[in-house]
């Protein structure tokens, strides 16, 4: 007698009180409405010591006939096996499950670990050694959401997994219901097993999120318990329900808010509730790490941010509606039955009566662009360079900024997507902390982004290393600038390899560097000098005097020397402030748009704070400025005369030669020593008009042009590659 073939078999532990055996549940329930037939494969989970009955939905599943219950030791033939739960495989099974299938799926549908320990549920590469023994080394390996795959690919950055995620699903007619807001106090509220991890680690937080307040009630169903311990006490608003006592459809159309909110350290494998609340038509608040996972539909904040949420969305009837509707249509867009039989007619499972139709049609996925990541919490020249690329980017590519630099709010104002990543210093961690940091938050911006390349302007902290280690599906470029001092930086440039492309901005002064970068080479794709502004979108001189309140019949002089939050800038500022007044300049202070504390008075100095400073610079008749790479190559570019104050105290960038090779070529003045006669010396020279008109004069002949245009286009091209 021929074994029955099933189309699917279903192998896990269907004891699982919570998401598993809630998930299983809803995949059969997709199979089964399809025609497909479902064999489920019990085995038993070391980690489930206490025995209990198998989850009320696979009971119901196998009385319905939706899904046929395997005995123990049968043999078992199917065209696709689905494993669910790596910790059953924590240890050897007692008894080798005998099912034979033509293609295998391992769904991972918890991480490893958590922030604290990263192997403490499973060590991955031991459970893969069990489950590859047991079903071949063919089996895929399915994360169920992106924070799955992140905690794998952290605990072992070899894994091969697969492409897209098999995510969670859900049929959302079975869950909806019209959520009218009601007179009085909002409901809000969650649901869920008893765990400790799913709750704020403190009481100011968790208080935070479901608060102890008369105009607001709280319903909790299951783990209620679990947060009242914590407190200490039950808040006279809360109502505490418990858990499997009310069904969660019927539960969730008594809310007008679902709340969730855990312990930091846990990594949440999905959140099906957070699901479940959105099929039910409930608006969801949640952190901003759920964003992957549910896009716009879900509401994003703090603990510390709810109850302002709450109160905000309850005043507004016609937006609170619209916020239901949006979550229920994403949800049956994203995560509906139509989404699993997708997947399974991708590994050959097809029903012999075509499924019934999608609740939505597939959409195009949006344009993929380039995510530009900046370096440094002291300074924009490294956000600037990669704004400058990024503006000229094309539409069809679109660009977003992510920046350690205090300047986050000057790329929003310039009409970028900004992502705020702190730097370590601005957050005071370890450097294990921050590199953990730092690699989960670009994790993050990837998954939520989707770019096709990420250009970063930085040197390769350990937190980016890692980051593209676990990213590899996009094209990672190290937009490195030149002209590193000599003898610096040789621990960088051994990290490249973790970059796919390197693309240099070019440099006035190459000819005077003497950095690591000049002997390393191969694949380095150089352009022109980039500078934030075209010569063409300088302001005319009237209209920059205008603008700034300049008498337009006395010379100008700016001083522009850096942000001050390297070296101080202060005593220099005076002294070059009175000389120019004493040859009748007026003097404007630039003051950093990124400056940590506000520069000292100087005396007669006009102080301005605009960026960028370079489109009013047609303005004035001379500038004194540090010889960063950005207002170095403004300055060159757009022919204005300079007298360049080096800053010796920066980490990489060589500004003394640079300043050097500009005095050798011509084109610039420089003062070596800002203490000293020498700066006195200088500044006799610059005032003159002769001086000024021959510096003018050199820089237009010397020139190099812009390269932020072919740098775009250069990053455009990659983005159609991958």
């Amino acid at each position: 007698m021929t074994a029955t073939v099933h189309d699917v078999a279903i192998l896990s532990d269907f004891r699982y009180p919570g998401g598993t055996s809630a998930s299983i549940a809803a995949e059969v329930r997709a199979q089964a409405r399809a025609g497909l037939t479902t064999v489920l494969v019990h085995v038993r989970s070391p980690h489930l010591k206490r025995d209990r009955p198998f989850h009320p939905l696979i009971t119901e599943l196998i009385r319905d006939s939706s899904a046929y219950l395997a005995a123990e030791g049968e043999d078992v033939a199917a065209r696709l096996l689905v494993v669910r739960q790596p910790r059953i495989f924590t240890e050897d099974l007692p008894v080798r499950p005998k099912v034979a299938a033509g293609r295998s799926v391992m769904v991972l549908n918890q991480a490893p670990g958590d922030a604290g320990d990263p192997a403490r549920y499973y060590d991955f590469a031991e459970v893969r050694t069990r489950v590859e023994s047991l079903f071949g080394a063919g089996i895929e390996w399915a994360p169920i959401s992106p924070q799955v795959r992140a905690e794998v690919l952290r605990s072992e950055p070899e894994a091969i997994l697969t492409g897209v995620d098999w995510h969670e699903v859900i049929d959302g007619s079975e869950w909806w219901a019209e959520h009218v807001p009601r007179d009085g106090a909002p409901v809000i509220g969650r649901h869920g097993r008893a765990d400790p991890v799913k709750w704020p680690r403190t009481g100011e937080e968790l208080l935070q999120a479901y608060p102890d307040l008369p105009d607001v009630k709280v319903r909790i169903l299951g783990g209620g318990e679990l947060a009242v311990e914590r407190l200490g006490r039950t808040p006279a608003n809360w109502e505490i329900i418990g858990f499997g006592t009310c069904e969660p459809a019927e539960f969730l159309r008594g809310l007008d808010f679902f709340v969730y909110f855990h312990d930091p350290d846990l990594i949440e494998a999905f959140g099906r509730t957070i699901m479940e609340a959105m099929a039910a038509g409930v608006p969801v608040i949640v952190g901003e790490h759920f964003r992957p996972l549910f896009g716009d539909a879900a509401l994003y904040t703090t603990p510390e941010g709810v109850l302002p949420l709450v109160r905000e969305l309850w005043a507004d009837r016609g937006r609170y509606r619209s916020v239901c509707l949006r979550g229920r249509e994403f949800i049956e867009a994203r995560y509906g039955y139509g989404s699993h039989l997708a997947r399974l007619a991708a590994r050959g499972i097809r029903p012999d009566a075509p499924p019934p139709p999608a609740l939505a049609p597939p959409q195009p996925p949006p344009p993929r662009g380039v995510l530009l990541v900046s370096d440094n919490g002291v300074g924009l020249g490294h956000l600037s360079r990669l704004m400058a690329i990024g503006r000229r980017l094309p539409g069809d590519a679109p660009a977003v900024v992510a920046t350690q630099s205090h300047g986050a709010m000057v790329a929003h104002r310039e009409g970028f997507l900004t992502e705020y990543i702190p730097s370590r210093s601005v957050l005071g961690l370890a450097r294990q902390s921050w590199t953990e940091l730092l690699r989960s938050r670009l994790e993050h911006l990837i998954d939520l982004h989707r770019p096709a390349v990420v250009a970063v302007d930085s040197v390769p902290h350990d937190g980016i290393v890692a980051a593209a280690r676990s990213r590899p599906g996009v094209r990672w470029v190290w937009v490195r600038r030149p002209m590193w001092r000599r003898g610096t930086g040789a621990e960088w440039i051994e990290r490249r390899q973790a970059f796919h492309h390197i693309l240099e901005p070019g440099e006035f002064a190459a000819a005077a560097d003497e950095g690591p970068t000049v002997d390393d080479r191969d694949g380095v794709h150089t352009v022109r000098p980039i500078t934030y502004l075209d010569a063409a979108e300088l302001i005319t001189r009237t209209e920059a005097r205008t603008a700034l309140e300049l008498d337009p019949d006395r010379p100008a002089a700016l001083l522009q020397l850096g942000a001050g939050n390297i070296n101080d800038i202060s005593s220099p500022a005076a002294r070059i402030a009175r000389h120019l007044r004493d040859a009748d300049f007026q003097v404007v202070l630039a003051e950093s748009a990124i400056a940590c504390e506000p520069m000292p008075p100087v005396p007669g100095a006009h102080v301005v704070r605009v960026y960028p400073i370079s489109r009013y610079l047609r303005g004035f008749d001379l500038v004194v400025s540090a010889s960063g790479y950005n207002s170095f190559h403004e300055l060159i570019a757009f022919g204005i005369p300079a007298v360049f104050v080096p800053n010796r105290e920066t980490a990489l960038d060589d500004q003394v030669s640079r300043a050097r090779f500009a005095a050798a070529a011509g084109a610039a003045l420089i003062v070596e020593d800002p203490d000293g006669d020498d700066l006195d010396r200088v500044l006799a020279r610059a005032v003159r008009a002769d001086v000024r008109d021959a510096l003018s004069s050199r820089c237009a002949e010397v020139a190099p042009g812009n390269g932020a245009a072919d740098a775009a286009d250069w990053l455009t091209a990659l983005t159609a590659l991958t």
